[in-house]
């Protein structure tokens, strides 16, 4: 067998993030949720859309205080989920931050610009609520777009139409790496001059009644913590039972150093690498090897031409079920061998649970806010680390912290990894 070599070309342009935008279940904003992640405020909270008061699991990182009509008229909302406005707001306030003007662009330019977006499960619930109409006996009252709504591509093709870009368009759903694909995807698409500009990023609304017994069923998430909902999530923690299911949406303008320098755009940092595997193994389980998770981030940490001792910071997938937290750190070791001991990381996860195929992105906003700010946020919840969790996960207390290179994690149902290495400009 031949080993493929990949050469990349070190004369290709810088990929930065110039704008960032949250919709989160800890704060509507980018501010408002970097505030509340880096004070370790919890959004996770007993669920209000639904009863789910008979159920084992009645908590989850539901997001309030929004206003979908803000973002879409009652018609247009009616014909979607709460992904739709979850990522036209997210988008939107990338857009705004990086100064692009989108109304005042010509055809040409928006070409230019591309949308990929990551979601597990894209509009779930409107899904879930087109099938309790049909199945209660109130069929005429199903969405005349019960078909493009329930089909992921259509989220996408929702920002696009909505902000007037003409260029790629495109889904990415690979479980919980879903969106860190998309990003890295759209990283190759800019340094490769395939794209001038990418929003991308990553949405996902799967709080909804069936959604919330399938996992139920699989038996990985919390159950212990419905009277005290913000301690729920621990990710590393000896005393850990599972993740908690959340919502939200997280996206970015990314584009080259020097177009965002010439357009006054603040820059965030750069995205330097790149690499994801498939173990190959099973549908739900990880390998308790950790071998394909850390080659994923070993390809990153390749392609950024970075070397473990180069990183001072790593965000972790840190979902809080045993098996995940367990290999995780096994990987993390694998990958960076002594290092790993000496690298401070966290889970955002603790603050907001797990917002499925959205967790890549909002892991990647909350590590550029933390390049930004030189601080690393707490892991909430760990006032006892697991035996076999033994690094350093910023237990408890977030902690100053100059950041020039980190690593973002995920690793998804299916067996798929991807990590993408962040730097600061």
């Amino acid at each position: 067998m031949v080993a493929l070599e990949i050469h990349w070309n070190m004369s290709t342009p810088k990929v930065c993030i110039t704008g960032i935008g949250a919709i989160s279940p800890n704060g509507l904003g980018r501010e408002a949720f970097w505030q509340a992640t880096r004070e370790g405020c919890s959004g996770v909270r007993k669920i209000s859309r639904f009863d789910c008061s008979g159920q084992p699991v009645q908590i989850a990182g539901e997001v309030i205080g929004f206003n979908p009509l803000n973002y879409m008229n009652i018609r247009d909302l009616e014909g979607t989920g709460l992904a739709t406005p979850f990522a036209l707001a997210a988008v939107g306030e990338a857009l705004e931050e990086a100064r692009v003007d989108w109304k005042r662009m010509s055809i040409d330019q928006l070409r230019g610009v591309s949308v990929y977006v990551g979601s597990g499960g894209g509009n779930q619930e409107f899904t879930e609520r087109q099938y309790s109409l049909y199945y209660s006996g109130q069929q005429k009252k199903c969405s005349v777009y019960v078909i493009p709504s329930s089909t992921l591509g259509t989220l996408a093709s929702e920002i696009s139409m909505q902000y007037g870009f003409r260029g790629l368009s495109h889904m990415f759903s690979n479980g919980c790496t879903s969106s860190t694909d998309a990003i890295g995807y759209a990283y190759r698409a800019v340094k490769h001059g395939e794209a001038e500009m990418v929003i991308c990023g990553g949405v996902d609304a799967p709080i909804a009644p069936l959604t919330l017994r399938g996992f139920q069923l699989l038996r990985i998430m919390s159950t212990g913590s419905n009277e005290s909902p913000g301690s729920a999530s621990k990710p590393f923690s000896k005393h850990r039972d599972g993740f908690v299911l959340a919502e939200g949406a997280w996206f970015f303008v990314m584009e080259t150093e020097e177009g965002a320098r010439r357009r006054g755009a603040p820059i965030y940092g750069e995205i330097q690498g790149y690499g994801a595997t498939c173990e190959a193994f099973h549908r739900v389980r990880l390998e308790e090897v950790g071998i394909e998770p850390a080659r994923a981030m070993q390809l990153a940490m390749e392609e950024a031409g970075a070397a473990p001792a180069d990183f001072d910071y790593l965000h972790y997938h840190g979902t809080a079920t045993q098996l995940n937290d367990r290999v995780e750190t096994t990987a993390v070791k694998l990958a960076f061998g002594e290092h790993a001991y000496r690298m401070p990381g966290s889970s955002v996860k603790s603050v907001i649970g797990h917002p499925q195929g959205a967790c890549g992105a909002a892991s990647l906003a909350t590590t550029l806010l933390a390049i930004r700010d030189g601080y690393a946020p707490p892991t909430i919840n760990l006032e006892e680390a697991a035996d076999e969790c033994d690094l350093d996960y910023v237990a408890q207390v977030g902690r100053k912290l100059e950041i020039k290179k980190a690593m973002v994690n995920t690793i998804a149902f299916g067996s798929k990894n991807a990590a993408l290495v962040v730097g600061s400009l």
